[in-house]
């Protein structure tokens, strides 16, 4: 019996690419950087199933371009903001993503950036590094504290429930928004919800935790930096564009914030001229809040497991569109 075919968009780790090895005849793009929208449509004309990255924008042409036989989209990552899953629903096409898995990784992270940036690590390493350490002062780098201060997350799913329950160790207290009207509580969590404006009054810290929308884009923009206190540490592992980076800019340099740890842009990778680039202030990450081996090669091996239970006809182990299998399609597939 033939073997599915399927098109892997870049390298994946082991756990994941021999599974697909193991039953589809697989294409894997070799580049270092992912194939171009017209390397994209090229490659997926006449595949059964389709396995990207972030980085891939899979859109109503990648679909019609690939054909009815394509029967699954898996995508290796938590958020689908680069797959047209409105596109992908009406044409009968479940997609899958990789949640749960990275949530204490990125957490962890996240709380990397927080200290690293309120703690000024970066600036003192670089002070170490250009011979500028000349003695040991009282003033010297001094940084913001933890304990006491107010940490607000915007977006309160599993990455923030997870950064609160590290920041409960450290006594601080927790205020959150989410755009959901119900969010669970969980036991060992003390967070109190609150609308956006008390949050970016208030908070000491601020990371941000919420999924790229037409709501969300732009979010933290000047009005919102204006609402800031000047003591107030910005950390964004959610996605770029969450942030308005101008604005940014302006509110580091005229020092109306304190400090930014950034581990995604818009665009992605940041331009090397950017002028945040210039700013002791602040930290810029390439994408790696989840980039533990453990947490990739889960999310290889679920991306991987995504995709064959697609090409089985069976229902996928994480979905974001399950309603493909409860209603009819207005795509005719063959």
């Amino acid at each position: 019996m033939n073997k599915p075919k399927v098109f892997v968009t870049r390298h994946i780790l082991d756990s994941g690419l021999n599974l697909i090895q193991g039953f589809c005849e697989v294409e894997m793009w070799p580049g270092e950087l992912p194939p171009s929208h017209p390397e994209l449509l090229n490659h997926v004309r006449g595949q059964e199933g389709l396995l990207c990255l972030l980085t891939d924008k899979i859109d109503k042409e990648v679909m019609e371009t690939a054909g009815v036989s394509l029967k699954v989209i898996s995508n290796c990552a938590a958020g689908v903001d680069n797959v047209d899953v409105t596109v992908a629903s009406a044409r009968g096409i479940p997609v899958g993503n990789t949640p749960d898995v990275l949530t204490d990784a990125t957490a962890d992270f996240t709380f990397a950036l927080l200290m690293a940036a309120a703690r000024r690590v970066v600036e003192g390493e670089r002070v170490v590094r250009s011979g500028g350490w000349k003695t040991w002062s009282l003033d010297t780098l001094l940084g913001a504290d933890f304990y006491g201060a107010v940490l607000g997350l915007v977006g309160f799913g599993r990455i923030g429930k997870a950064v609160a329950r590290r920041a409960n160790g450290f006594g601080m207290r927790i205020i959150y928004t989410d755009s959901q009207q119900q969010v669970s509580q969980e036991p060992g969590i003390t967070a109190d919800r609150v609308n956006l404006d008390t949050l970016l009054r208030e908070s000491d810290f601020i990371s941000l935790h919420t999924p790229l929308t037409i709501e969300t884009r732009g979010l933290i923009n000047s009005a919102a930096f204006e609402k800031m206190k000047p003591n107030t540490v910005l950390v964004n592992t959610s996605r770029g564009p969450i942030v308005d980076q101008k604005a940014l800019c302006e509110a580091l340099k005229s020092r109306r914030i304190f400090a930014a740890a950034l581990d995604v842009t818009e665009p992605e990778p940041i331009p090397p001229d950017s002028p945040l680039l210039n700013l002791e202030n602040c930290i810029i990450v390439p994408h790696i809040a989840s980039a533990s081996w453990h947490t990739r090669q889960c999310m290889s091996r679920m991306a991987a497991e995504n995709l064959i239970a697609g090409l089985k006809g069976e229902p996928l182990p994480n979905c974001v569109n399950p309603e493909v299998y409860s209603r009819p399609i207005s795509i005719h597939r063959q």
